[in-house]
C-alpha cells in the first residue's frame, strides 16, 4: 500500500499593500517596531510555524521589500492591487509541487508568533478540511469581519462590517482573524472561481468560505481568544504605537526571565536585536538599540543610549551615548560620554565627564577623564589623557592619525596636530601644542612644544653626576 506524501506547508505572507492609513512613502510592513521591519516579524513566526522558506506577495508599490528580505524570504510580484484573492492566485504559480498545505498570512501583524499558527495547521490536518479559519471572540462593535455559522456549526460565509447590519444586537461574535490555512489541491481549483467584488472589482480571498461550502467541503475553525493580542494588525501610526508597546513589554519580559534586572520597565527601551547577559542591571531611562550586546554582570546606568555596540563583562555605562563602539571588560564610560563610530575602549579603562572618542582605540587602563576629544588615533596601555586634551586630526581637507604609546602621560590643554607620534612613557606638558613627533621617555613642552629630558620625581634619590649625565641642548619640534 503506498504511503501518502508527508505534509509540508508553505506560509505566503500578503504585503502588496502599500497602507495609504500610514500616511507615508514607505511600505506600511517596513515600519520599524522595536527596530526591526514590522514584516520581519510575521516571518520568523512563519518560518518557525513551518520550517520552510515563507512566500511574500508584493507589488511594485512594495518592491523595496524584496531588497530588505532577499535573504529570508521568496517573492512573487502581484502586478496590480486585485485584492487578497488575486494574491494568492500569484502565490500558487510561483509555489513548487512539494507542498500539501498552504499558510496564508497578513504582513501587517507585527505581534504574531508561532503558536497559534501551528496549532492552524494541526486542526487543517486532523479535519481533512478544504479550509480552516482562525477566529477569536470580539465585543459587536468591532470592525472586524464576523464569520457566520451554520447549523451544524461549520463555518458558512464570513460576513463585514458594512454588510452585517444585525451586528448591533450581537453583544459579541467570532471574527475572522486574517490566517488562513488551505489543502493546496483544493485551493488551486477553487482560487479561479472568486468572483469580482461588485462594489470594488477586487477578488477577496474570504469568498473561499463559500466556495467551500457550495463544494460540501468542511471549513474548519480554530478558536484563538487567548492569543489574541497577537492577531492584531497595524492599520495606521495609532496601530503602529500599540503594537510596538505591546513588543516592548514582550521584549523586557523575556530578559527579565532570562536573569536580566530592569529597574524600571516603563523607561527601557530595548529593540528585539539586541542580546542581554544574565545578571546585567539596567536603570531607569534607558535605550538599548540596533545589533547590541551587553555582557554578563555590567551596569548600565540612567541616562544611557547604546546603539550598535558591544559591552563587555563588569562594564559599568553612566549617562553616555555610545554607537557602533566596543567597550572592552572592567571598563568605565560616563557621566556625559560620548562614543562615535569606530571607538574602541580596552580593558580596565575609564572614560570620564564630556569625553568623546571617534574612530579610535584607547588600550587597558588608560584614562580619559574629562574634557577631551580624541580621535583618528591608537591610544597605548596605561596613557592618562589630561583634561582638555585635543587631537586636531582634520587639517580642513584629509583626517590624520595619532599614536600615543604605552604609559604615556598626555598633559592637561594638549593639543596633538595630527599626524604625529607621542613614544612610549613620554610627557606633554600643560597647555603644549605637539607638532612633531615625541621620542620615548622624553618630555615635550611648549607652543610649539620642544623636547626636552623627563625630570627625576621628586623623591628619587640622588646620585653622582657623571659626564654623560651632561644635558643635550633642547631639540625644536615646533
Amino acid at each position: 500500500m503506498t504511503k501518502p506524501p508527508p505534509h509540508r506547508t508553505i506560509a505566503v505572507v500578503l504585503a502588496a499593500g502599500l497602507g495609504t492609513r500610514m500616511r507615508s512613502r514607505l511600505p506600511k510592513v517596513l515600519h520599524p517596531i522595536c527596530g526591526r521591519p514590522m514584516l520581519a516579524y510575521v516571518l520568523d513566526a512563519a518560518r518557525e510555524a513551518t520550517g520552510q522558506r515563507p512566500l511574500v506577495v508584493y507589488s511594485p508599490a512594495t518592491a523595496q521589500i524584496r531588497d530588505v528580505f532577499a535573504d529570508e524570504a521568496d517573492f512573487a510580484l502581484q502586478d496590480q492591487p486585485r485584492g487578497t484573492g488575486d494574491a494568492v492566485r500569484v502565490a500558487l504559480s510561483s509555489l513548487d509541487d512539494g507542498a500539501t498545505n498552504l499558510l496564508v498570512l497578513n504582513g501587517d501583524k507585527p505581534l504574531l508568533v508561532a503558536a497559534p499558527l501551528r496549532s492552524l495547521m494541526q486542526r487543517q490536518m486532523d479535519a481533512t478540511a478544504a479550509m480552516t479559519l482562525t477566529t477569536f471572540v470580539v465585543s459587536s462593535n468591532s470592525p472586524w469581519g464576523r464569520v457566520d455559522f451554520g447549523p451544524d456549526g461549520q463555518a458558512e460565509r464570513i460576513v463585514e462590517r458594512k454588510d452585517d447590519p444585525g451586528r448591533a444586537e450581537l453583544s459579541a461574535f467570532h471574527a475572522n482573524a486574517g490566517i488562513y490555512a488551505f489543502d493546496l489541491a483544493w485551493l488551486r481549483g477553487a482560487v479561479p472561481r472568486v468572483e469580482p467584488s461588485s462594489a470594488s472589482g477586487e477578488l477577496y480571498l474570504t469568498q473561499l468560505v463559500e466556495i467551500a461550502c457550495k463544494d460540501g467541503c468542511p471549513v474548519a475553525t480554530i478558536d484563538a481568544t487567548d492569543a489574541a493580542e497577537s492577531l492584531a494588525h497595524v492599520k495606521d501610526r495609532g496601530d503602529l504605537a500599540r503594537a510596538s508597546a505591546l513588543l516592548a513589554e514582550r521584549i523586557r519580559s523575556g530578559h527579565v526571565q532570562a536573569g536580566v534586572t530592569i529597574q524600571d520597565a516603563r523607561s527601557a527601551f530595548i529593540d528585539d536585536t539586541v542580546e542581554i547577559a544574565e545578571d546585567v542591571t539596567l536603570e531607569p531611562n534607558v535605550t538599548l538599540k540596533g545589533v547590541t550586546r551587553i555582557g554578563r554582570d555590567s551596569v548600565i546606568k540612567s541616562g544611557s543610549y547604546v546603539v550598535d555596540s558591544v559591552i563587555g563583562e563588569r562594564c559599568t555605562i553612566w549617562g553616555s551615548v555610545i554607537e557602533d563602539s566596543v567597550v572592552e571588560d572592567d571598563a568605565r564610560v560616563g557621566p556625559f560620554s560620548h562614543l562615535r563610530p569606530g571607538a574602541h575602549i580596552g580593558a580596565g579603562a575609564e572614560i570620564g565627564n564630556f569625553a568623546e572618542i571617534k574612530k579610535a582605540s584607547l588600550g587597558p587602563g588608560t584614562k580619559q577623564h574629562h574634557f577631551s576629544y580624541i580621535g583618528d588615533a591608537q591610544v597605548g596601555a596605561r596613557v592618562n589623557i589630561g583634561a582638555g586634551t585635543i587631537t586636531a586630526n582634520y587639517d580642513g581637507q584629509r583626517k590624520h592619525a595619532t599614536r600615543i604609546g604605552d604609559d604615556a602621560f598626555i598633559g592637561s590643554d594638549t593639543i596633538l596636530r595630527a599626524p604625529v607620534e607621542i613614544g612610549q612613557g613620554a610627557i606633554t606638558g600643560a597647555g603644549s601644542v605637539v607638532t612633531r613627533d615625541v621620542p620615548p621617555d622624553k618630555l615635550a613642552v611648549g607652543m610649539p612644544a620642544r623636547i626636552r629630558e623627563r625630570r627625576p620625581p621628586p623623591d628619587a634619590p640622588e646620585r653622582v653626576a657623571t659626564a654623560s649625565d651632561t644635558p643635550a641642548p633642547p631639540e625644536d619640534v615646533g
